[in-house]
């Protein structure tokens, strides 16, 4: 039986929500071993100049840890 771990992270983007998640994901990879799958907790932007500036996700990520 597998047991999971579940990690909270932050990725940004200046293009968009789906480009900061793959972002993030592809991070999370680079260190986790074992990453199965994330949800999206929250999403915000930053505002400059009355235009959004940079799109912001918090992810949950899970990973399986190894026995």
């Amino acid at each position: 039986m597998a047991v999971a771990r579940v990690t909270e992270i932050i990725a940004a983007s200046k293009q968009s929500f789906d480009h900061a998640t793959q972002k993030g994901i592809k991070r999370a990879n680079k260190t986790l071993k074992n990453v199965e799958g994330a949800w999206v907790q929250d999403m915000k932007v930053t505002v400059k100049d009355g235009e959004v500036h940079e799109y912001r996700v918090t992810l949950k990520v899970t990973f399986i840890l190894d026995d």
